[in-house]
């Protein structure tokens, strides 16, 4: 099968298009908004475009994007060979070689290969590609609470812009301390116990910043117990607090000024960092905080719950969708604080926003049917529940055209469907799959010819196609090399083997693969769908607003002969058994 109209029909997902390239996602967006000639979205949302996957690869040869691909990867590689895991220590190197600061980055391949990126990349576009891998890659496990790029866009759209100070006191590698503020901010200071991923920060805050208006401070230490800022009211306060750490310190810090609402109990840390945030927001400031969706309800909080509620220091609750913390995919809820710049200006009101159906890409702008005002005395009960889907009420679909346009949506899907499934004939016993000896996959990785990230193959070369590297790799034989006598699966892609073959049957084998895998994604949709046609139609009938035709309509009089039928059969096979 050569490349045929079935591949010209595929769509592929920005996410997708970077797993083709070598790249991060971070990458592709740089494409979209910086090449005019990036090809425009065929389908999907705003929020998660669909693109031609011809239209893709045509502009990928094009634009010749496989060298940069392969700097990018063979940079992470030599990375990955002088540090191992301690990717984050990698990245703090890379960051300030790239400021001419003092230059840990010792080896040779690495530094080529920083060096070659920066000719045609700004140094933070480098920077920023590197952070995307590692949020992307197993190493981020060293990290608690690095927030996920995702989740920086959101906290960024909450936190508005300021011209004062922006403060973290858990800023991890950065990501939303530079995130947030704008381009006028004064200065951004923040702190952290993990000292490695302080450099980092450091080094993307001072990247981040235009000319010497943004002085940049960042301390390695523990915020809580050692508070590097006692005295500092910042004018935006962020922080995604670690969730890791059993014990926050409460026994040594039970008369510490920063409790203004009282104590919190040893499980209740989220508690502490909340009221250490408020504690350095400014009058008139404002705190946004990255907390579990269980601290709006659990019962050993409401105390504290309510004395910030009754003070007016809750300025909104906001409950975000799944996907976008970086080491599990329960939602989250940002708190967003404000201290009142003087007595009586705290809000009679508490803005709770349920964006939890939305998608994790955003837009972060809620609808109306989002968002509701709740009175402070009504959330003064015996619960004290801050959860927004309590008090915020989805609208009563129109089940009539909803339902209608679902079915016709899901005619169009089935017929797709069709037409993405490859046709696959059989292959001759004659034909030989392969050109030879299968290639081990240790070879290609000594070679240079692919790369791991995490434990994806990743093809780091013209030669080899992307989607053959990916589908083999993946294949039931390789998986049954991965299984000991114990069927103990252990994930070892290095013992993997691919065919050999030439570029013209990789390419048809690698137009196969990608075929199957829009396959599986738009029967995933199309699962999804009928799920919702079908909780629909039952709800409709259920509330009264649809209504099942008349046994003998004449449009639906051939549809119950035919169930006559069917159910005079199954009463014949009854009685036969």
């Amino acid at each position: 099968m050569g490349r045929g109209n079935e591949v010209s029909d595929a769509m592929v997902t920005a996410a997708e298009i970077a797993r083709l390239a070598g790249v991060t996602r971070a990458a592709v967006s740089n494409w979209r908004r910086r090449r005019s000639d990036f090809p425009a979205p065929v389908g999907g949302t705003s929020a998660s475009p669909l693109f031609s996957l011809a239209e893709v690869q045509q502009w990928l040869e094009g634009q010749r994007e496989g060298r940069e691909v392969s700097g990018e990867v063979r940079l992470w590689q030599a990375l990955r060979g002088t540090y191992g895991e301690e990717m984050v220590k990698a990245l703090a190197a890379v960051g300030e070689h790239l400021r001419g600061d003092v230059d840990e980055l010792t080896d040779q391949t690495a530094r080529e290969a920083v060096d070659g990126l920066i000719a045609d990349r700004m140094p933070t576009e480098v920077m920023e590609g590197l952070v995307a891998r590692l949020l992307e890659s197993t190493a981020r496990a060293a990290l608690d609470g690095a927030s996920t790029l995702r989740l920086a866009c959101a906290v960024r759209e909450f936190a508005g812009e300021t011209s004062g100070t922006v403060f973290d006191p858990a800023c991890g590698i950065g990501s939303l301390l530079v995130a947030v503020g704008g381009g006028a901010v004064s200065s951004r200071l923040g702190q952290d116990t993990h000292i490695e991923a302080t450099r980092v920060a450091r080094v993307r805050a001072a990247l981040a910043a235009t000319g010497a208006t943004a002085p940049v401070q960042i301390v390695a230490a523990d915020s809580l117990r050692a508070n590097a800022f006692p005295d500092l009211r910042a004018d935006v306060v962020v922080c995604e607090p670690p969730t890791t750490v059993a014990d926050w310190g409460r026994e040594q810090l039970l008369v510490d000024p920063r409790w203004e609402m009282g104590v919190p109990s040893r499980g209740e840390s989220e508690l502490a960092w909340l009221q250490h945030c408020y504690h350095h927001t400014a009058p008139g400031g404002r705190a946004v905080v990255v907390l579990p969706a269980s601290v709006a309800h659990r019962r050993s909080g409401r105390r504290i719950r309510a004395e910030l509620v009754r003070r007016g220091c809750v300025a909104a609750v906001v409950a975000l969708p799944p996907g976008l913390a970086a080491s599990h995919a329960l939602p989250l809820h940002l708190w967003l604080l404000s201290r009142p710049s003087g007595p009586g200006q705290a809000a009679g009101t508490v803005r709770m926003v349920d964006l939890s159906t939305n998608s994790p890409d955003g837009p972060w702008e809620p609808q109306p049917h989002q968002v509701a005002e709740v009175p402070l005395i009504d959330l003064l009960d015996n619960e004290v529940d801050l959860t927004p889907s309590r008090y915020v009420r989805e609208p009563e679909p129109d089940y009539a055209m909803e339902y209608a346009k679902l079915r016709e949506d899901l005619d169009t899907r089935l017929s797709r469907l069709r037409a993405l499934l490859p046709e696959l004939p059989p292959r001759g016993r004659a034909d030989a799959l392969d050109d030879g000896v299968p290639i081990a996959v240790s070879d290609l990785l000594a070679a240079g010819l692919v790369s791991l990230d995490g434990d994806e193959l990743v093809s780091a070369s013209d030669q080899l196609d992307p989607d053959y590297v990916r589908g083999f790799a993946n294949s039931a034989a390789n998986a049954r090399r991965s299984t000991s006598s114990s069927a103990t699966f252990r994930a070892d892609v290095q013992a993997a083997r691919l065919p050999r073959m030439d570029a013209e049957r990789q390419h048809r084998y690698g137009d196969a693969f990608r075929l199957l895998g829009a396959f599986e994604r738009e029967l995933a949709e199309l699962a999804s769908m009928g799920d919702r046609a079908a909780r629909l139609a039952r709800d409709g009938l259920t509330e009264g607003a649809l209504d099942p035709l008349p046994a003998f309509d004449g449009a639906n009089a051939e549809h119950q002969s035919t169930s006559n039928d069917r159910d005079a059969a199954v009463g014949r096979e009854d009685r036969t058994l």
